[in-house]
């Protein structure tokens, strides 16, 4: 008989997110989810040891505790791979000029939207950052978020930057969730660089990236490449910007992401193919041929449903077109106190089923392993297998469905995150 920790006991239905061929999940095999029913899992050493039919497990494995599923719903825990949920402050004054029929561009050009947030986040200390932040992880934790990406961008000096950096480190260190951070310097024009972009461009190229590539060198949270993102849009970055950005990135060895199209399509898209990003993030205004494009990279398309909805817009990602094309789809909150300020993934699956037409299925699909591999992270989370992180979550439904069914209410009752029971 096999020894394990821990054994998670009477689960009714257990959707485990795996891919066939351990890949993203794309097209059909998007809505077709693999369920066991009347389930056990097993963890050791906070991964999942055996998982399968409860007679089964129960027959081979002795333990040390138990946790009783209580015939509820088990999922993997959500992947959220794009927030800006690192920051200082809140924009709620912005939203109520934004009602009265301010656009975003206005909002940034008079010197708030982004910069309002970069101003209070310079001014923070690293404590009250750390403090800041850890509140919105926990309600993420709550909701069922069990690995999030968060980006910087809030600092826009080399100083600033990397004390994001550090921030984010210290809660990778003290926060249940597992936190992957992303460098983006060049998430808006800096107020000492206005009207002089191409000056600050240079800055990142020249200065930036090589500091923070340093730094990511010398810390010890994380293993791996480290990420970089551009905002290519109207009022941030241009193509050629954005280009020059990321392909210095990677030969700094970054990976590479891109946020695209959220208001108009620059090329941002086809440039993310071309260099191989893990990520190509928003896409509203993304127009057919640059979906197809999409669709035949390994590049994760990542829709942000938050984000129109929090900007009252009625155009959404093309979600169902992406999917129908064979292109792999994410999901991700956009968590950020402009424009989504909102840390729950379930809100994001009950939008993209009622605005991008994907089943309640394809939904938790794009949110789970499809997130993981926007991540790099499919080897280790995203899905339930042996041998992967013991991250699961569990719903007191009646079935799957109503991850997405619901809506404004938080369906998960209990996370497991390493094999511990965190919430619940």
């Amino acid at each position: 008989m096999h020894h394990a920790d821990l054994l998670i006991l009477n689960l009714r239905r257990v959707l485990t997110a795996a891919s066939p061929d351990g890949g993203p999940l794309r097209g059909a095999d998007l809505a077709q989810p693999a369920i066991l029913l009347d389930a056990a899992v097993a963890v050791s050493g906070g991964r999942i040891a055996a998982i399968g039919p409860q007679d089964e497990i129960t027959a081979a494995w002795s333990v040390a505790a138990t946790i009783d599923g209580a015939g509820q719903v088990a999922l993997p825990g959500w992947v959220d791979p794009h927030t800006h949920a690192c920051y200082a402050g809140d924009r709620a004054d912005e939203f109520a000029m934004r009602i009265a029929g301010a656009t975003y561009q206005e909002l940034m050009a008079a010197g708030g939207g982004i910069m309002s947030t970069v101003r209070a986040t310079r001014a923070a200390s690293r404590a009250e950052l750390v403090a800041q932040t850890r509140a919105r992880l926990d309600r993420m934790l709550a909701h069922g978020t069990t690995t999030v990406e968060i980006k910087t961008g809030y600092g826009l000096s080399t100083e600033h930057e990397i004390a994001m950096l550090e921030a984010i480190a210290e809660l990778e260190r003290t926060h249940p969730i597992s936190i992957v951070p992303t460098f983006i310097g060049a998430h808006a024009i800096p107020a000492e660089f206005r009207g002089d972009p191409d000056g600050y461009t240079r800055l990142i190229v020249d200065e930036m990236l090589p500091a923070v590539a340093g730094w990511w060198r010398g810390q010890t949270a994380w293993s791996g490449a480290l990420a970089c993102d551009v905002f290519c849009e109207e009022g941030a970055f241009d193509l050629g910007q954005s280009r020059a950005i990321l392909e210095r990135a990677r030969e700094l060895g970054f990976s590479t992401k891109l946020h695209v199209d959220e208001f108009a399509p620059l090329g941002g898209t086809p440039l993310a193919v071309e260099l191989g990003a893990l990520s190509a993030d928003h896409l509203v205004a993304t127009p057919p041929e640059h979906v197809a494009l999409l669709a035949g990279s390994a590049t994760v398309a990542v829709s942000l449903p938050g984000t129109p909805f929090g900007l009252g817009k009625h155009d959404f990602a093309p979600m169902r077109a992406i999917v129908d094309a064979g292109g792999a789809l994410a999901l991700a909150t956009d968590c950020n106190p402009g424009t989504s300020i909102c840390e729950s993934m379930p809100m994001m699956l009950a939008l993209a089923c009622r605005y991008g037409r994907l089943t309640p299925v394809e939904a938790i699909h794009a949110a789970t392993i499809n997130s993981a591999h926007a991540l790099g992270l499919a080897g280790e989370v995203g899905s339930l297998e042996v041998g992967k992180r013991a991250d699961l979550i569990l719903l007191d439904v009646p079935s799957e469905q109503h991850a997405a069914y619901r809506f404004g209410t938080n369906p998960v009752s209990r996370v497991i995150k390493d094999g511990a029971l965190v919430v619940g």
